[in-house]
């Protein structure tokens, strides 16, 4: 079952979500906005192999705007710290970004109960688009669980401070 706005709302103000910072005019009826923080990360490499560590660039928006360009992979984040152990997380984009053509994961909108970070947004645009920092880009929203189960404790991502670009190569390092 999908939390209501107002249940989202009242599960922060009971310490069961955790979301930092928390501002009640982006509850939404069954989500909660969040914002784009103000860099990007670009892989360098034309060419990425996941066995390995993939180089990449760290791109500023400036206020301005910053174009972006069909056809390539920006790595952003959520300026919003979340968290909860109740409830499993679902990111999505919002209807009026996604209007622009602007995606917001590629396919990592699932959540794990118990992670706690910022979320790493795989941006891509269909069309050429300016976007802007600070924006609301996304929405996350909170399903119940049902059954025993165990809270996400990978190494890889839990309590990052910044965006993560693919550690899959580590899957690879017991090989």
């Amino acid at each position: 079952m999908i939390l209501s706005g107002r249940e989202i709302a009242q599960q922060v103000e009971q310490g069961n979500i955790t979301i930092q910072p928390f501002d009640r005019k982006k509850v939404n009826p069954n989500s909660y906005n969040l914002s784009l923080h103000n860099e990007l990360l670009v892989y360098e490499n034309e060419v990425l192999d996941m066995k390995k560590p993939n180089p990449t660039q760290l791109l500023t928006i400036p206020k301005e705007g910053l174009l972006l360009e069909p056809g390539k992979l920006y790595l952003g984040r959520t300026k919003e710290f979340t968290t909860t152990s109740k409830f499993v997380p679902m990111l999505e984009g919002r209807s009026s970004t996604g209007r622009l053509g602007l995606c917001i994961h590629v396919t990592a909108g699932f959540g794990d109960i118990g992670f706690a970070g910022y979320w790493t947004l795989e941006i891509h645009c269909i069309h050429p688009l300016i976007i802007y920092p600070d924006i609301d880009v996304c929405q996350i929203y909170y399903h119940t669980i049902q059954g025993d189960f165990d809270l996400y404790d990978s190494g890889k991502y839990q309590n990052n401070t910044g965006i993560q670009p693919s550690l899959m190569y580590k899957d690879f390092e017991s090989d």
